[in-house]
């Protein structure tokens, strides 16, 4: 076991994967030389030369249309997009090209590349370096979508997607690259400090895609969150005193439903919690199958905290997602409907 912070989690799983695998290739802006805008793939280039981690030119479009043809000749490419909220010029090569490919040619070709993006907000980024962009994604029937919330599961979930057969988005929280968080935390993170988070295996393991986890055992409300959010709900939790049974959803697609629903029929409550804004946000997806598989357990409506419907605000970002006090007004009301 090492201590390691996400950024250096994410850069393990590379490298295990690298070493273990000749076909898997790491690129993207910035990626090789430099080793990554967040450092993530720091040391890959030197360790593996500049034909499996290289950079390249400022185009989304072409980095994950190059990964495509890569993928569908034998390679699993892992590239990187430099933030979440710079990948739109590349959706209708993931959303027409990537996820179809082993529809249309009737399991002659697969798709085995992941797509790894910082998201959300807390650098202070703004409209363009702050975005959300999931629930697109989860709407794209052939990929799989994952947000990590701790290493281990950065490093475990990274591994289980490049040895997938398929498209993997992998959105990686950027307020959760660097450190401890306790859900309070009121700055943004310094992309580049060093803080460690968690005791992380150094070698090879995987950690299965589409199982959610308890975080945190409660009887009295159930809340799903997903990256961030999960320590925002811890804090909530603790603020309110509320024996809140706290969800980290790791998978967005496929999305382990026998947990969620097992939480809320023992519960009866639930409080959806993302960053992302609430109109068609995943937290709509999630409110639908509560709805639909819980709705004679409920006691109370379905809430969720989100983001606001507004393009991302610069000055504002640390009001716009939800907070402890934001996430505990709602934990409040829902136990009092």
């Amino acid at each position: 076991m090492a201590r390691m912070s996400m950024i250096e989690a994410i850069r393990s799983a590379m490298d295990v994967s690298m070493e273990r695998n000749d076909d898997v290739v790491v690129f993207g802006e910035d990626v090789g030389y430099f080793g990554g805008v967040f450092r993530c793939t720091a040391g890959l280039q030197q360790k593996y030369g500049k034909t499996r981690c290289f950079d390249t030119p400022i185009s989304e479009l072409g980095i994950v249309g190059a990964a495509i043809g890569m993928a569908a000749y034998g390679l699993r490419p892992c590239i990187e997009i430099q933030f979440a909220d710079y990948v739109y010029p590349a959706f209708d090569q993931i959303a027409s090209e990537a996820a179809r490919i082993r529809y249309r040619s009737n399991g002659q070709f697969t798709c085995p590349i992941v797509i790894r993006m910082p998201t959300g907000g807390g650098i202070f980024g703004g409209q363009t370096h702050s975005q959300s962009p999931e629930a697109l994604f989860t709407h794209v029937s052939g990929l799989k979508v994952v947000v990590p919330s701790n290493p281990v599961d950065a490093k475990g979930l990274l591994i289980a997607a490049i040895e997938d057969p398929d498209p993997v988005i992998f959105l990686e929280p950027k307020r959760l690259y660097n450190g401890p968080f306790d859900g309070h935390h009121d700055k943004p993170v310094t992309p580049w400090s060093k803080h460690a988070l968690g005791e992380v295996p150094e070698g090879h393991f995987t950690v299965p895609l589409g199982k959610a986890e308890v975080r945190r055992a409660g009887a009295e409300l159930t809340v799903l969150a997903y990256g961030t959010m999960t320590y925002v709900s811890e804090a909530a939790a603790a603020d309110t005193g509320i024996d809140a049974e706290i969800i980290d959803l790791k998978t967005l697609l496929p999305l382990d439903l026998e947990t969620i629903v097992a939480s809320v029929s023992k519960t009866g409550r639930c409080v959806i919690v993302h960053e992302a804004t609430l109109t068609s946000g995943f937290g709509a997806e999630l409110a639908a199958l509560v709805q639909k598989h819980c709705f004679y357990h409920l006691e109370a409506p379905i809430t969720r905290v989100t983001g606001w419907d507004t393009p991302y605000p610069h000055a504002q970002e640390w009001d716009y997602f939800p907070g402890p006090a934001r996430v505990g007004r709602a934990m409040i009301e829902t136990m009092e409907g």
